[in-house]
């Protein structure tokens, strides 16, 4: 079972989706009581529930399950997990709740991205979750775990449904995909490699900007992210993802009036602009390293970018 424990009652759980390593699932532990942040998926939810048993928790002693956003990867396990959970709350964006009560257009829009039989394997049969255990969460919300305060901030510019979750105790920020992807396997020296994420289908690079700004303000030593873990260095992460967006946006613009050929220049710009940060990152991974990591984010920034030129007219 893949459990980091970091200060402050908070662990990254790993969700077993597609790679170790890959998705986070994050626990906060406040005395007896728990709360979990993005779930992941059906197949991560055994895996939540036993490393909670390991550090001696029941399932009644969860009180929330707290979603940045309702990608599958993230909220995908909601509905199975709070079947488990008597006690539990699901907090969400208002953009996010109806789909969370009924997933059927959240899937729709998936199939979409993935296709009906990956979407599929990848995530299974999406449970509902019932209507009057779920609690929107706008931007300024607020909930205390067993008096722990946790409040919610609007980060746009991945998802018009995101939020990231400032934990007073720490001082610490769950930024869920806004503040980029830093998959371990990249990891050197020490340090966190970034990538911003501009997958589908709500990519937006202004507002992006200003979350990014105001998750940086918001943290105090350390954010998490859910692709992977705790990350710090926060001000020189800001600096790179600033940069990462605007450059994934100069992509998609120079692709725009491509024709035919769009989204391979799409894909091909977008590969460029993740090896060419290795680089500057001053990594000594071969090209074949970097695409095992980051190969499934090169496709999925493209297609971000094709519903990002398509929105424009």
């Amino acid at each position: 079972m893949g459990v980091i424990d970091y200060e402050h009652g908070i662990s990254a759980i790993d969700g077993a989706y597609l790679r170790p390593l890959l998705m986070a699932v994050h626990a906060i532990i406040e005395g007896d009581r728990a709360a979990i942040v993005d779930p992941g998926t059906n197949a991560s939810v055994p895996l939540i529930l036993e490393a909670l048993a390991a550090k001696g928790f029941r399932p009644g002693q969860v009180d929330y399950v707290i979603l940045t956003h309702i990608h599958l990867d993230h909220a995908g396990g909601s509905g199975l997990l709070m079947r488990a959970l008597p006690n539990a709350t699901l907090t969400v964006h208002p953009r996010g709740a109806r789909h969370m009560a009924d997933p059927t257009r959240l899937v729709a829009g998936t199939i979409g991205v993935y296709g009906a039989a990956e979407t599929r394997r990848l995530y299974g049969d999406i449970v509902p979750v019932p209507a009057g255990r779920i609690l929107e969460t706008p931007d300024g919300a607020s909930i205390r775990l067993n008096g722990r305060a946790l409040s919610f901030h609007e980060t746009f510019g991945h998802a018009r449904h995101h939020v990231a979750i400032h934990d007073a105790a720490s001082g610490h920020v769950f930024a869920g995909d806004t503040f980029g992807l830093s998959y371990p396997e990249l990891d050197w020296q020490g340090r966190r490699f970034a990538f911003a994420t501009s997958s589908p289908t709500q990519f937006d690079p202004a507002p992006y900007h200003r979350s990014l700004d105001l998750i940086a303000g918001l943290a105090r030593g350390a954010v998490y992210v859910t692709h992977y873990g705790q990350v710090g260095e926060v001000e020189a992460r800001l600096a790179t993802l600033h940069r990462q967006v605007d450059a994934l946006a100069a992509v998609g613009l120079r692709a725009k009036d491509a024709g035919p050929e769009r989204r391979a220049r799409l894909w091909q710009g977008v590969k460029a602009l993740l090896l060419d940060e290795v680089r500057r990152y001053g990594a000594p991974f071969t090209e074949a390293q970097v695409m095992a990591a980051y190969g499934q984010d090169v496709d999925l920034n493209a297609d971000g970018l094709v519903a990002w030129l398509d929105s424009m007219g």
